[in-house]
């Protein structure tokens, strides 16, 4: 009796803890947001005011990054890294710890990194070359030279070079200036001078010119084509750099540089605690959004040879694309490659080991960069990305994935819409897409430092989505926050859950020659474009499986056991290999091994054709031929052939779909009916996050790859629980789901079957009925002015009330209507609010009952809250556009800052003076234009 009491309470305790629950928000399952210090001109009274706002709208952090100034506000500007500017961060630190936040910062003032502090040693270089002909006895005339074009490029402004010293650093005004990139016209040092003969033999002869650039030698028998090599100095400069950060950007590709460059750092943190600062943060590569390219390093000869084995001075013709295709194909990808390499250790991999030896991480925006971002993403401890494009958000998530890293993050809603239009519900479908993407850990972009007596709309900056307290959404920012906050808190628990690793061929974009010496990767887009790495990525997103990209470093780290694929912690079910031309031999031979070890390896349409690169070339092709020719295949149907390796097996076939189930990796049939997914695993069973912004809304029963027996079902907008309607089927389990298009859930299933309260499904139980009659107007927060109170008995937006007043106004209305209870035998009610414009906040008779944000504007009422008469009150708030669009026609001044100052999105808000206006733009519907309606509702 006693076992079986003590297996009761088991089983029901069991029971209790299974049961659906949300996951603990905390600081780091929050949104954060970029902070942006103008100017550097803040003060403790403000850092603190503002920080308190932010938290109370539900933000978990803030990453510092200071930037350019306002005009007007110079003498509050603090150089960064000052002394003053420390104290600044000590209260920001401090503060944030109060109240719960965390911080992150900027390792920069603007982006890349860089600052007055980078000498001409640091700074980043370029390659430059000349060429010459010489014949059997002849010596050249011309001396060995080569001067740089001046260059100077600023935001905004034409200056004359003749105006400026070098260092740039040295000019006054610099905030003024908004220097882009800077080449002083002077010679450049010659790196080698290397002769070839019509017959292939190469001569070093750089020791040969004199310090005016003569040389001294005579061509021998045979024609001769003598190759130089100089470098310069590329001149990018920080861009949007604030005060006391405007300088010149490092040489990336060294060590040294980078060394040098975190002295400062050193210097500064001296004497201050640093304790509370979660992580150092680096905004992108973005060096080369310049005239030219950063291309070259001063050890690159000698490193060049150390990784390669031969000397690439002896192949300069292939190197700058005057050899034969093949060769020059071979020389530019063991190039590319070297960069990538340096960029990797001499950059990334030092500021980690830097960052790690003060107790931090780093979070690193890799996108850009003439590298192999997987592998400077794996070496970054949260990995971020922008830009909502499915494939390249992928890139940071697989690197954090394969790599077993908890976070991957995003800078979001850069550029959602034009200034002042995007709405809470855009911002939703942005936080969506990174979701889906692998991302659980959003950052805004951004918020700015805007102190409490700056003029509406206050500081801004000249990105698009403004996440600041003076935007009218601010009021139901909140409820964004809470949304996100509710996801990230089941997807930075458990585990991913991918069954397919897509190999990155990174040789076959170093083997495309280009215009430009380098290849700059940025997802799928820049570097794979064309590439069937495209075509197969893109079919595995839109068919369903659960994917991530792995580099060539990355799968030497992959274990194979049970045929199980191992990295991070993770199993995956196969590799596939998007019809890759190159691969390194060592690659092959690693599938081969985890091949013999039970693993499915999977070619699309082909086997790689060969190694890349030219160092040893006849070696390491033999044993790629070796590996490739001891494969036996035979026919596995459907278009597939098979080669049993060991335990497992090497397939190859056409059709993707069709080489993936030889594989035996399902995939979530779910998107067939326009849901978007991402799964995680957890020790009891899967997450998933499922959003529907297909047209067409979902109301029925949806497939899952899942051996669970329970799912539980979460609405993370509405904060709806309960376990789902869940049924097993052959192919694993259907669970019932209702989303309007913009909607999303998470679905968390159990490999037991579980019991918990159900989910409520709702149906109609009769046609809406309009809530009709007058309504009050009350205009509560917002300018220029309060419009006067306003009644109406037909809804419409409030820009079409009397007066002018409203047509320039910008905040919040409170919408007030008294009705009966309406006549229904449902359960409860089903209120729409129709089209608001933009959000809304719902009170019944004084209670607060939801906050909406869109796209869909409903809410469920249980019958109990509906009394025989009753108050409907709905809040709505605009955005900026409308009083925006007046300061503009006023000509009132409002933009006042340095540097690239307010730059528009689109062409047709673009001013005479290159800055954004909304002069033109008539009033954008504003307010709750309805129906307003009531559906009886029963359980389904």
């Amino acid at each position: 009796m006693k076992q079986k009491i003590l297996l009761l309470l088991f089983l029901i305790s069991h029971s209790l803890l299974a049961q659906p629950r949300w996951p603990a928000v905390t600081q780091q399952a929050k949104p954060w947001t970029r902070w942006w210090w103008m100017g550097s001109a803040v003060n403790p009274k403000d850092l603190t005011s503002l920080l308190t706002q932010y938290q109370k709208a539900g933000l978990g952090g803030v990453e510092i990054t200071p930037i350019y100034g306002v005009k007007g506000t110079e003498k509050q500007f603090i150089d960064f890294l000052s002394p003053k500017w420390m104290t600044m961060l000590d209260h920001t630190l401090k503060e944030a710890s109060r109240l719960g936040m965390g911080v992150d910062l900027a390792q920069a003032s603007g982006w890349p990194f860089g600052g007055p502090w980078v000498t001409p040693a640091d700074a980043c270089k370029y390659v430059a070359y000349k060429t010459y002909s010489l014949k059997s006895g002849e010596k050249l005339s011309e001396a060995v030279t080569y001067t740089q074009q001046p260059i100077v490029r600023t935001v905004g402004e034409k200056i004359d070079l003749k105006q400026l010293v070098e260092p740039i650093t040295k000019n006054p005004n610099l905030q003024r200036h908004a220097f882009d990139q800077v080449r002083f016209e002077k010679p450049l040092p010659l790196q080698a001078l290397m002769a070839y003969s019509d017959k292939g033999q190469p001569l070093d002869l750089t020791a040969n010119v004199d310090a005016k650039g003569n040389l001294n030698w005579t061509a021998p028998d045979g024609k001769w084509t003598l190759y130089a090599v100089f470098q310069g100095w590329h001149g990018k400069m920080v861009e949007r750099a604030g005060p006391g950060g405007e300088g010149d950007v490092i040489d990336h590709f060294s060590k040294t540089a980078t060394q040098h460059y975190l002295q400062k750092f050193d210097q500064a943190f001296k004497g201050h605690d640093l304790k509370s600062l979660r992580a150092f943060f680096n905004d992108s590569y973005e060096v080369d959004d310049a005239q030219g390219e950063s291309n070259w390093t001063p050890a690159l000869f000698g490193e060049f040879k150390k990784r390669h084995g031969y000397d690439l001075r002896n192949h300069l013709a292939a190197l700058f694309g005057k050899d034969s295709d093949e060769k020059n194909k071979r020389v530019l990808s063991d190039y590319r490659q070297t960069i990538s390499e340096l960029l990797l250790e001499n950059y990334t991999k030092t500021w980690s080991e830097w960052a790690k030896g003060k107790g931090k991480i780093i979070r690193n925006q890799a996108h850009g960069s003439p590298a192999n971002i997987l592998d400077l993403y794996a070496i970054t401890d949260i990995p971020e990305i922008e830009g909502t494009e499915m494939l390249r958000i992928k890139f940071a998530s697989s690197a954090a994935h394969v790599t077993g890293k908890k976070l991957a993050s995003s800078e979001s809603a850069t550029w959602d819409n034009e200034h002042f239009l995007s709405k809470l519900s855009d911002i939703k479908k942005d936080m969506d897409r990174f979701l889906l993407g692998g991302v659980n850990h959003t950052f805004y972009h951004g918020t700015n430092y805007s102190p409490k007596e700056a003029a509406w709309p206050g500081w801004l900056f000249y990105a698009a989505v403004h996440f600041n307290p003076n935007n009218p959404f601010w009021t139901d920012f909140g409820k964004l926050n809470q949304y996100v906050a509710r996801c990230q808190s089941f997807l930075q628990a458990g585990k991913p859950d991918n069954d397919v690793l897509v190999y990155l061929p990174i040789y076959d974009a170093y083997t495309r020659p280009g215009k430009v010496l380098l290849q700059h990767f940025d997802g799928i887009e820049h570097g794979f474009k064309g590439l069937p790495v495209e075509k197969h990525a893109g079919t595995l997103w839109e068919k369903g499986y659960g994917f991530d990209f792995i580099s060539d470093k990355q799968l030497l780290n992959v274990t194979s056991t049970a045929g199980k694929l191992k990295t991070g912690g993770v199993a995956y079910q196969t590799v596939l290999v998007p019809d890759a031309e190159y691969m390194p031999v060592g690659t092959l031979n690693q599938l081969v091994r985890l091949a013999q070890n039970g693993a499915t390896v999977a070619f699309a349409s082909e086997l790689p054709k060969g190694v890349p690169g030219l160092g040893n070339l006849e070696n390491r092709q033999a044993a790629f031929r070796n590996l490739i020719e001891a494969l036996k295949f035979t026919n596995a149907g459907k278009g597939v052939r098979k080669a049993v390796v060991g335990k497992g097996a090497f397939l190859v076939g056409k059709d993707v779909d069709d080489l993936l189930m030889t594989a035996g990796v399902k995939r979530e049939k779910l998107v067939d009916s326009g849901l978007q997914f991402v799964r995680r695993s957890h020790a009891k069973g899967q997450y998933y996050f499922i959003a529907n912004w297909g047209e067409k809304a979902v109301d029925g029963w949806v497939p899952l790859q899942t051996t669970g027996k329970a799912v539980a079902l979460y609405s993370p907008m509405t904060e709806k629980l309960g376990m789902a309607n869940f049924r097993t089927t052959a192919d694993g389990g259907e669970v019932y789901l209702q989303l309007a298009p913009g909607e999303s859930c998470v679905l968390e299933t159990f490999a037991a079957a579980v019991s918990g309260p159900a989910y409520a499904y709702w149906k109609p139980a009769a046609k809406a009925q309009e809530i009709k009659g007058t309504w009050t107007i009350n205009f509560v927060d917002g300018g220029p002015q309060l419009p006067t109170k306003k009644e109406t008995d037909r809804l419409g937006s409030w820009t079409d009330l009397d007066g002018q007043e409203v047509k320039k106004f910008s905040g919040t209305a409170s919408y007030t209507i008294a009705f009966p209870k309406p006549e229904s035998t449902g359960d409860g009610w089903l209120l729409s609010l129709g089209v608001v414009a933009e959000s809304a906040r719902v009170q019944l008779n004084g209670k607060e009952i939801g906050t909406l944000i869109g796209p869909t504007y409903e809410l469920f009422i249980p019958k109990d809250q509906v009394k025989a008469t009753n108050t409907l009150t709905v809040f709505v708030s605009n955005s900026m556009a409308n009083r925006i669009a007046d300061m503009d026609r006023e000509r009132i001044n409002w933009k006042k800052f340095y540097n690239i100052n307010m730059s528009a999105r689109l062409r047709e808000n673009r001013g005479a003076d290159g800055n954004f206006t909304a002069e033109k733009w008539k009033p954008r519907d504003s307010g709750l234009l309805g129906p307003v309606t009531l559906t009886p509702v029963v359980g389904k």
